[in-house]
């Protein structure tokens, strides 16, 4: 028998790859952080001597899932300001407070929240653009959660830098400190076209071919945005992008809620990728993503939470109902973006957006495992008939009872591995006290 470091045995297993397909009695052989093998379990049983062993009867266990677009540090923010549109919420609340608050420790403390919830809901890998991205790195190894973090760029000073110089020379620093970090990669996030200028934009198509790195940019995210771009420039935002070297393979276009023909016409041609958040373009009246049209038209879409700012959760499984019913709604088709279609957007899509779709985003042989589990044996979710369908259409975030990264495990039983949660409660409380007395 072939020692083992761990064997999963799960009632259902959901690879992603091959597509729709569902594996029932089957385990996970895992050593070294890799996938083994899967096999069914009374195989398994023969083969393998594993060090630990998990009996999952009851449960899904899928490809960990990915968030591929969040500023995690501002969950310590969540229900700060709502109810507003995206210009009035930025302006009014949210940069004002941002000005005022945002500092290395609370972007630690608050992307520590956000990676809490993150794993408790089953997300093992998550994409973050936000002010002092040193922290949220920090606080992402020590919770040995995967990520990718992509510092911002703006023509004007933040808390973080002075300008657009400052912040290339910080965050190639940070990428350069981690670049054979397995769990990070860094690379880079130009707010928006509207806050950043042609300029530091090419600058950023050059430097991100060299190096071979992720953009990720908030991009058509409000109707206003386009009619501005086409005022200033005498072109959408898709278009200007694209004259500047800005969109390719390595290139994550975040929300596109006000895209058209031609729009996607430039996407298939770059080959960028679409990061839909459902739940944050709803809250804000942005707009709709045409999910359908878009895979349909074979550009990769992925999927993201957002902040818990503008959100208020980093539930994915909640994100994905929300984004299924909406594709339905918007196309007008009750068959489009099926339960298997959703959840490939929160795993393999999502890995191959961030460019690391050969490591992870499905359960596959010689693949990291970056596995989640989910308890589906409650009354509350009873019957069950597709255990697909149950994940996508039903409240399954609270479920998760399990997670690994990388072969490790950092949640068992709903219990945190590697966050101390009552360390973090308190210090979450003391940002309340403080920032609500303001």
């Amino acid at each position: 028998m072939t020692p083992i470091d761990l064997l999963i045995n799960a009632r259902w297993i959901i690879p992603v790859v091959p597509q729709d397909r569902l594996l029932e009695d089957c385990a996970i052989a895992i050593h070294e952080g890799r996938i083994l093998a899967i096999l069914p379990q009374t195989e398994a049983s023969k083969l393998f001597a594993p060090k630990r062993t998990e009996y999952l009867h009851e449960h899904v266990v899928i490809p960990g899932l990915i968030n591929a677009h969040g500023h995690a540090a501002m969950s310590l923010l969540r229900g700060f300001a709502d109810d507003q549109p995206l210009q009035q919420w930025l302006n009014q609340s949210i940069w004002p407070t941002e000005k005022q608050w945002v500092s290395e420790e609370f972007v630690h403390d608050g992307a520590e929240l956000a990676i809490a919830e993150m794993i408790k809901s089953g997300t093992s890998c998550f994409a973050d653009m936000y002010f002092f991205p040193e922290q949220t790195v920090k606080a992402a190894l020590d919770a040995q959660i995967r990520c990718q973090i992509t510092f911002p760029i703006f023509d004007f000073p933040s808390a973080w830098g002075m300008g657009p110089e400052d912040y290339f020379a910080k965050g190639l620093e940070l990428h350069d400190s981690v670049r054979f970090n397995p769990l990070i990669r860094v690379g880079f996030g130009p707010h928006a076209p509207y806050t950043v200028s042609d300029e530091p934009l090419k600058k950023v198509a050059v430097l991100a071919q060299e190096m071979d790195v992720p953009i990720h940019i908030h991009l058509h995210e409000t109707a206003q945005e386009v009619e501005d771009s086409i005022k200033q420039f005498g072109m959408r935002p898709t278009q200007r992008l694209m004259d500047l070297g800005l969109l390719s393979p390595l290139t994550q276009c975040v929300h596109m809620t006000q895209i058209n023909d031609i729009d996607i016409a430039i996407l298939q041609q770059s080959g960028a990728h679409v990061i839909h958040c459902p739940e944050s373009n709803l809250k804000l009246a942005s707009g709709f993503c045409p999910v359908d049209k878009l895979l349909n038209a074979n550009i990769n879409v992925a999927i993201g939470t957002d902040g818990a700012a503008s959100n208020n959760d980093l539930d994915l499984f909640s994100e994905l109902k929300t984004a299924a019913l909406l594709a339905k709604a918007v196309s007008n088709n009750a068959a489009a973006l099926n339960a298997h279609s959703a959840l490939r957007m929160a795993t393999l899509n999502g890995a191959k957006a961030m460019g690391i779709d050969d490591q992870v985003g499905s359960l596959e042989i010689g693949k990291q495992a970056d596995i989640t589990a989910v308890h589906i044996g409650d009354l509350e979710l009873q019957p069950l008939y597709n255990p697909a369908s149950q994940l996508i259409y039903t409240h399954v975030g609270h479920k998760v009872s399990h997670l690994w990264v990388n072969g490790k495990c950092l949640m068992r039983n709903r219990e945190l591995l590697t966050i101390n949660e009552h360390e973090l409660s308190s210090k979450v409380r003391t940002w309340r006290e403080k920032i609500s007395a303001q």
